[in-house]
């Protein structure tokens, strides 16, 4: 599983707007849109709540000029921003169907003059944690663009807004397709996986199989595909064929062992730490990594990241980590629950048990 929120962006709206995807196993893809908006703070705010107002919310709103981006609910759910074509329903195409609203019109590509920084990549960060490959399947943006039901059903990858069927915008508009891709390239820090890596196999080389795709070796191999690509100076739309032989980074062949953290243990710091003196500690390893992994989200200050008590800052770090994630009322707060802790640990490397 990838990014469900992108830890770098504002949240708008309550963090509920679809539900699950229809196709699951179809691969996952992007659909870029823009909101034929002007760009700046205050159309951003103004289209903001507008698309929130009209039930029309995406996963991402992003402003090209000023790198500022938003997210309106998870990125493992559907969105809001597609017409249905017929009895599909497009929303739910996929294992992921991330739409994106850009602060920008059709008629005036925005790659002509937009400002991509840190939150654009990690914006691209997410959508790789998806497998999403980096190519544009239905090709150009440009008005009479493509629109095949086959090719939006059975390839990942980018698309506009006007290459989905049962649609009729042409946004985004004819944007430099190849810029979006370069402007956030794959050698940028990528995001902590969710599960770990499987070691790697003895074997140094692989030899490409038909219907064999560079995800699926990676998975098969236990080398992420992206070290693949880069081994073998492989580049988007990392096209590889049947026969060819390709390096596999080599890995260590005895993974290092995950710490493990107990619910158990957590809620008793939790009962004991909270109304006893600053700085009481009950299960401190224990904690010491939970703390770690609020703090890589964000979350928890580094002044109270490493104490090993579970104060009322960790038990507001880790109530936030829940909302981040969907949790809402009270599930969102109270005693740790399992689920919630096995979410935070395979983002970060640790096991969790009850």
């Amino acid at each position: 599983m990838g990014e469900i929120w992108i830890k770098e962006a504002e949240r708008l709206g309550d963090g509920s707007i679809g539900g699950a995807m229809d196709s699951p196993s179809a691969p996952g893809r992007v659909v870029w849109h823009t909101t034929e908006s002007g760009a700046g703070n205050a159309s951003f705010n103004a289209v903001g709540k507008y698309l929130i107002t009209a039930a029309s919310e995406p996963h991402i709103l992003y402003d090209p000029t000023t790198d500022r981006l938003a997210q309106y609910g998870p990125l493992n759910q559907s969105a809001r921003a597609l017409r249905n074509d017929g009895a599909t329903r497009t929303n739910r195409t996929g294992r992921v169907c991330i739409q994106i609203e850009v602060c920008a019109r059709a008629g005036t590509p925005f790659t002509g003059y937009w400002k991509p920084g840190p939150n654009f990549k990690a914006l691209m960060r997410a959508i790789r944690s998806w497998g999403v490959p980096d190519a544009w399947p239905a090709g150009s943006c440009a008005p009479g663009a493509s629109r095949n039901r086959t090719t939006w059903a059975t390839k990942g990858g980018h698309y506009g807004h006007c290459h989905v069927p049962g649609n009729d915008h042409w946004d985004p508009g004819n944007i430099d397709r190849a810029a979006i891709l370069k402007a956030a390239p794959t050698t940028s820090t990528p995001a902590t996986p969710a599960t770990p890596s499987a070691p790697a196999t003895s074997t140094s080389t692989y030899t490409v199989k038909s219907g064999d795709t560079l995800s699926g070796i990676g998975a098969k191999t236990g080398v992420k595909w992206e070290s693949i690509a880069a081994l073998n100076g492989i580049k988007a739309p990392y096209t590889i064929k049947v026969g060819q032989v390709l390096k596999l980074k080599a890995t260590s062949t005895t993974p290092a062992a995950k710490p493990t953290v107990s619910v158990a243990h957590l809620n008793a710091a939790r009962a004991k730490d909270i109304p006893a003196a600053t700085g009481h500690t009950t299960y401190p390893a224990e904690v010491k990594v939970v703390e770690a992994a609020l703090k890589a989200e964000g979350l928890l200050a580094a002044t109270y990241a490493a104490d090993g008590s579970w104060g009322t800052k960790t038990d507001d770090a880790y109530n936030a980590f829940r909302r981040k994630s969907g949790y809402t009322g009270s599930a969102a707060t109270g005693s740790v629950g399992l689920e919630s802790l096995k979410k935070l640990a395979a983002k970060h490397g640790f096991t969790a048990k009850a």
